[in-house]
């Protein structure tokens, strides 16, 4: 499954990150983490970060997705 943080380089970036790679270890379904530093954030057109993007869908900007949360994204796109 492919997924982009953008702002990976921001404190909450780093948050949902960790957050991603428990969720990854618990539903024991490999993601692809793509970090993307957040001057790249007008690249993809993007106001707000961090970004959380899911099978180039975005689920989440601006805030920091707690870890019952993104596996209900996730869920969702199995």
């Amino acid at each position: 499954m492919d997924v982009k943080v953008i702002g990976a380089d921001c404190s909450n970036g780093m948050k949902i990150i960790k957050n991603l790679n428990k969720v990854e270890r618990e539903l024991d379904i490999p993601l692809h983490i793509q970090k993307i530093s957040g001057k790249d954030r007008k690249k993809y057109q993007i106001q707000v970060i961090p970004t959380l993007i899911i099978e180039n869908k975005v689920v989440s900007h601006g805030s920091v997705l707690s870890e019952r949360e993104i596996k209900n994204y996730i869920k969702q796109f199995i």
